[in-house]
């Protein structure tokens, strides 16, 4: 259990891949914060599956694109497990529609910078004070950082490549603080975002054209951010990771 007796927030924590990475997490012994929006039912589901395997796990309800919502999570994170976090994993965000350049208005510009970008800038500004000394930040951009997206997902694209970047100043920034910053780039995974958004023949293409011919799975995923909690990538930082069965890498 390489993360036994550590404090992980999870933003987005509560389905799919955030699902994937609170269980992931708790399972290598760390005490969960799951921080959903919406998903109520599927947050309670998350702690049943964590506490199921003698986790320990609070929910935090909120907006990740709200101050009040993110400061309000550091406030009740603190309150449940003291002023010592560990691992924040910024998996809140999503695409909510494909749109062409002529369809992009501001509300769907701002929805989109803010729920991928704003929320990922401002939860690290809200935790840093807890991070201090050994903590460590995992966020989430996309294999769209290095291709632009699919059809339609130009703004999304544009969202992740801000984390990409984001990522790489704040490993700068908070490296002498004793705090590592990464990200991960998923490429096609198989959940809930895949199903609403991409269609089946354009999945089955991209499984095809991937070396591994499959898609990913969410736990795939979960054991990349775990593996970048721990200690065990101590020296690594300011890097941006694929995972995406070999269909783009350095």
């Amino acid at each position: 259990m390489k993360l036994k007796g550590k404090i992980a927030v999870v933003t987005g924590g509560a389905r799919d891949i955030g699902r994937a990475v609170s269980l992931k997490l708790a399972k290598e012994g760390a005490m969960i914060v799951v921080n959903y929006f919406n998903n109520y039912n599927d947050a309670i589901e998350t702690a049943k599956m964590i506490k199921a395997i003698d986790g320990e796990v609070i929910l935090v309800q909120g907006n990740a694109t709200k101050l009040e919502d993110i400061n309000n999570l550091a406030e009740k994170t603190v309150a449940a497990f003291g002023k010592k976090v560990d691992i924040l994993v910024n998996v809140a965000g999503g695409l909510f529609a494909r749109k062409s350049i002529e369809e992009i208005d501001n509300d769907f510009y701002n929805l989109l910078m803010n729920v991928n970008f704003k929320s990922c800038v401002f939860m690290t500004q809200a935790f840093k004070p807890y991070l201090v000394n050994s903590g460590v930040i995992v966020n989430f951009a996309s294999q769209a950082v290095r291709d632009g997206g699919g059809p339609g997902a130009s703004l999304y694209a544009a969202s992740k490549a801000a984390v990409s970047t984001f990522t790489r100043a704040m490993a700068k920034e908070l490296g002498p603080e004793g705090i590592r910053v990464n990200a991960v780039n998923p490429g096609m995974i198989a959940t809930k975002f895949h199903d609403d958004f991409t269609k089946g023949e354009i999945r089955e293409k991209v499984a095809a054209a991937t070396p591994l011919k499959r898609e990913g799975i969410a736990s795939e995923v979960a054991d990349l951010v775990a593996y970048l909690a721990s200690d065990e990538a101590s020296f690594i930082t300011g890097n941006n990771i694929d995972i995406n069965g070999g269909l783009a890498f350095s």
